[in-house]
């Protein structure tokens, strides 16, 4: 599967999501592929507004990969997360009304068990000069490694027949009646004393009001 970027806006679209992320790793790696066959099987370029929706379905480090290449972010209200814990992202385009789900299939990968078991120790804060240096190595390699792999070896291609996400909704705010604070009106619980913003209205769930 051809990427829809060329050799050379690929190389820079990559740097973009590593300066955006703060450094380089295999989960990065993986939102970059995955965006950039999502963005090729919906023949799409990226968005400049709200012609694209992506759905992530985790919020580690493919989800920012996602936002670079795809141009949906939160800010502009088609970013959207479902905390589902999978390496998965739908893109929808809203000017054919369909998307396409890409979803990293089961052992994929493979795993290194040198890897694995470098990457607890350095989570663990266990791991020595020497296996630090070695599990970043392996860890670029790594991420090198998924960068060079046909993506449709990587992830599973499904189509989505809409319907495609709501654009954001803007609307003016209202202060919480316990706070104060300006909060959008559909976000608010209505509450006997007044419409409550959701962390006042959890507090007073939680008799902590």
């Amino acid at each position: 599967m051809a990427s829809w970027l060329t050799l050379t806006s690929r190389q820079e679209a990559w740097h973009r999501c590593a300066v955006f992320h703060g450094h380089v790793c295999p989960g990065l790696a993986l939102g970059f592929v995955a965006s950039d066959l999502a963005m090729a099987k919906l023949l799409a370029s990226r968005a400049e507004d709200e012609e694209l929706v992506a759905v992530v379905e985790n919020d580690a480090c493919f989800a920012d990969a996602v936002q670079v290449l795809t141009g949906c972010t939160f800010g502009k209200g088609n970013f959207i997360h479902r905390d589902y814990g999978k390496i998965a992202v739908t893109l929808f385009s809203r000017r054919e009304n369909r998307g396409v789900r890409v979803s990293l299939k089961a052992d994929a990968l493979g795993r290194n068990a040198e890897h694995a078991r470098l990457l607890e120790k350095v989570l663990k804060g266990q791991a020595d000069a020497e296996g630090t240096a070695r599990f970043h190595e392996l860890h670029r390699q790594r991420t090198e490694d998924i960068l060079q792999m046909d993506p449709e070896v990587l992830f599973l291609v499904t189509s989505v027949e809409g319907p495609v996400p709501e654009r954001a909704r803007m609307e003016p705010s209202q202060p919480c009646s316990a706070c104060g604070e300006p909060t959008m009106p559909s976000k608010m619980v209505q509450k006997p004393l007044g419409p409550l913003c959701r962390s006042c209205a959890e507090k007073e769930s939680s008799g902590i009001c």
